[in-house]
C-alpha cells in the first residue's frame, strides 16, 4: 500500500489517499496532530462507483465513523471512477437503463451479467486491501462493512471471517442466485430499505432480507426515494458499530 497525499481535516481527522496496485482508495483515521492515534477499529464503506463523485458523501460517513472512534476507509469500484471500463458491463448497464427508462421490467440476465462480474472482482479487492490496512499500526479491529453495492456486502460478509458486522443499503439489484449466500450470512446485519426507491425491487429487497442467515438482523424501512435517506440513518448506523466493534 503506498500512501500518495495526506491532509488534516478540521475536525483532526487524518485522510490520506492510497494506492494497492491499480486500486485507488483513501482512508480517515481519528486523532489529532498532536499526537498519534490510538489503534482504532475499522469500517469498510461502501459506494456505488465514483470515488470523486462521491466524496461529500463519503467524508461525511468518514467523518461521523471518526467521531465514534473508527477508522474508516473506501475504495474505487473496478470499472468505475478512472478505472478501465469493461465493454461487457458497458453494455449491461446500457441494457439495464434501456429497460427502466421503458419502463419495463429488468431481466435477471442483465442483472447477472452487470452486478456478478463486478462482486468476483471487487471482494478480492476488498480483501486485499483490508490485508494492508490491518497491517498498520493504527487499525486494530475488529471490523464492519458499511454501504455501497449490497451484492458485494453479501459475498464480503459470506466470505471473510474478519468482517464482524454489516450495514448494507437495499438500493441496487441483486443476482438471485445470491440468495444462497444471504443465507450462508450470519453476522449482525442491519439493513436500511428506501421504501419508494424508483431503482429498486421492495419485495425483491424485502424477500432477501428473510434469507439472510443472521440471528441478529434489523430492517430500517424509512419513506423516499433512493437520495431520501433521512439523516439519523447515519447516527443510528454508528450506534450498530457502536455495538458490535467495540
Amino acid at each position: 500500500m503506498q500512501f500518495t497525499s495526506e491532509q488534516r481535516l478540521d475536525d483532526g481527522v487524518l485522510e490520506r489517499e492510497f494506492t494497492l496496485g491499480e486500486i485507488p482508495g483513501i482512508l480517515w483515521t481519528p486523532g489529532s496532530a498532536s499526537a498519534p492515534p490510538a489503534p482504532a477499529p475499522l469500517i469498510l464503506v461502501g459506494h456505488p462507483g465514483g470515488l470523486h463523485k462521491m466524496y461529500p458523501r463519503l467524508v461525511a460517513r468518514a467523518r461521523g465513523a471518526a467521531a465514534e472512534g473508527f477508522a474508516a476507509a473506501t475504495i474505487e469500484l473496478p470499472g468505475s471512477g478512472d478505472r478501465p471500463r469493461s465493454a461487457a458491463a458497458e453494455q449491461a448497464r446500457a441494457d439495464l437503463h434501456r429497460a427502466l427508462e421503458a419502463g419495463e421490467s429488468v431481466d435477471d440476465g442483465i442483472i447477472d451479467r452487470l452486478v456478478l462480474p463486478l462482486v468476483e472482482t471487487a471482494v478480492p479487492e476488498w480483501r486485499a486491501v483490508l490485508d494492508a490496512l490491518l497491517s498498520l499500526p493504527e487499525i486494530g479491529g475488529p471490523v464492519g462493512y458499511s454501504g455501497g453495492v449490497i451484492a458485494v456486502g453479501i459475498r464480503l460478509a459470506a466470505v471473510e471471517p474478519r468482517v464482524s458486522a454489516a450495514l448494507l443499503f437495499a438500493g441496487s439489484f441483486v443476482p438471485r442466485t445470491m440468495f444462497e449466500e444471504a443465507r450462508q450470512v450470519t453476522i449482525p446485519l442491519q439493513v436500511l430499505l428506501q421504501w419508494d426507491d424508483e431503482g429498486n425491487d421492495r419485495q425483491l429487497a424485502l424477500d432477501l432480507f428473510d434469507a439472510f442467515g443472521s440471528k441478529e438482523k434489523t430492517l430500517h424501512a424509512n419513506m423516499g426515494g433512493h437520495t431520501g435517506v433521512p439523516q439519523f440513518e447515519g447516527d443510528a448506523g454508528n450506534r450498530f458499530f457502536a455495538r458490535h466493534l467495540k
